[in-house]
């Protein structure tokens, strides 16, 4: 669904905003356009790539799912997808990554 991935984007930009405090670097957003000084863009590359690595490493979908089964008992959801081959690792690599 629609929400659902507008939340997944936003929680991208929470664990990036968290990860950039944490290091202590200065971090702007709005929506999917995120911002920092130029001496540190470097660093945000790195941050955002783990940080999208980190999240959609996890089993999404099948927590979704049982989230789902448990507020909707009376409901029959389709089995989650198999997961295909995509390394998801190599967006560490991708240069278009995140512009």
């Amino acid at each position: 669904p629609p929400n659902y991935v507008h939340s997944s984007d936003s929680s991208h930009m929470l664990l990036t905003a968290l990860e950039m405090d944490r290091r202590g670097l200065t971090f702007s957003a709005v929506h999917d356009s995120f911002w920092t000084h130029a001496s540190d863009i470097d660093e945000m590359n790195e941050v955002l790539r783990d940080c999208f690595v980190d999240l959609y490493s996890g089993p999404l979908l099948e927590d979704l799912k049982k989230t789902w089964e448990l507020q909707y008992p009376s409901l029959d959801f389709p089995d989650v997808p198999e997961r295909g081959d995509l390394d998801l690792e190599e967006v560490k690599d991708a240069p278009y990554f995140f512009q």
